[in-house]
């Protein structure tokens, strides 16, 4: 019941924020569509005409994970950053329901919200490329929320830091361009890179936009690295966020920006 109302009111208090400062959201919609545009053109441009058909369905996938692992995992950096210049962060500490959770509900609320921008951007996506993928959701859901949840680790993360340094924006900025890298990376080219917080998760969505896969032909060592990568990286996120918190606490950092 008070997960209920929590969520209820953060995706409320998300809607809000959206709608009064419409202007902001539609800039923010249309920058992300005008750089698939560029990269669209570009591929269009300087491709290799034998791949480009490939190459636009790969350009499609991979900057839509963009975008949502940008919203997903510096969205509460950025929270934690608002409302320590708002003067508000110790409030959410008078909670009884304590920080962690709100921040939880919080990050649901936000990639519900988004997630449906992030919908509306992909269809536009491929009515503008003329490029129609493989949505199944059936497919698509399992695996996805098993990467939402390492996204939610690396938040916390990320929420930890910004409660000890408060001014975060330009490392924000900064993993921008590293979410691009390890959005756009190919496991046949970087095994390994399995093993980050998202990258098996992108890959696998990619064999069933792209490749037209089902559930029944990832095989069980696909599934442990997904699993396996979400209980390890939400369980660090909040094991470092709480550090963080005591340490935050111990220094009284909290009252200050």
């Amino acid at each position: 019941m008070y997960w209920a109302n929590l969520l209820k009111a953060n995706v409320r208090k998300e809607y809000i924020e959206l709608k009064r400062y419409l202007p902001n959201t539609i800039a923010m919609v249309f920058t992300f569509y005008f750089i698939f545009l560029g990269m669209f053109m570009g591929i269009q441009l300087i491709g290799d005409p034998s791949t480009q058909e490939a190459n636009i369905q790969y350009a499609i996938v991979n900057y839509i994970f963009w975008f949502l692992a940008m919203m997903v995992m510096n969205s509460v950096g950025w929270t934690i950053t608002n409302e320590a210049m708002r003067g508000t962060l110790e409030q959410l500490y008078m909670s009884p329901m304590g920080v962690w959770r709100i921040l939880a509900t919080r990050l649901i609320a936000t990639t519900a919200i988004y997630f449906l921008i992030i919908v509306g951007l992909l269809y536009l996506s491929m009515a503008t490329t003329n490029q129609w993928l493989n949505i199944d959701v059936i497919s698509i859901m399992p695996i996805l929320i098993l990467t939402l949840i390492s996204m939610f680790g690396v938040g916390f993360m990320i929420a930890g830091i910004s409660i000890i340094v408060k001014q975060v924006g330009a490392f924000l900025q900064i993993l921008q361009f590293i979410l691009a890298a390890l959005t756009f990376v190919t496991l046949n080219v970087a095994p390994f890179f399995a093993f980050l917080p998202f990258v098996k998760g992108v890959d696998l969505v990619r064999q069933v936009m792209i490749h037209g896969y089902t559930l029944s032909q990832f095989t069980v060592a696909d599934y442990l690295i997904l699993g396996f990568n979400a209980i390890v990286y939400l369980t660090l996120g909040l094991l470092f966020f709480i550090y963080c918190e005591r340490i935050a606490m111990k220094k009284g950092l909290l009252a200050h920006y």
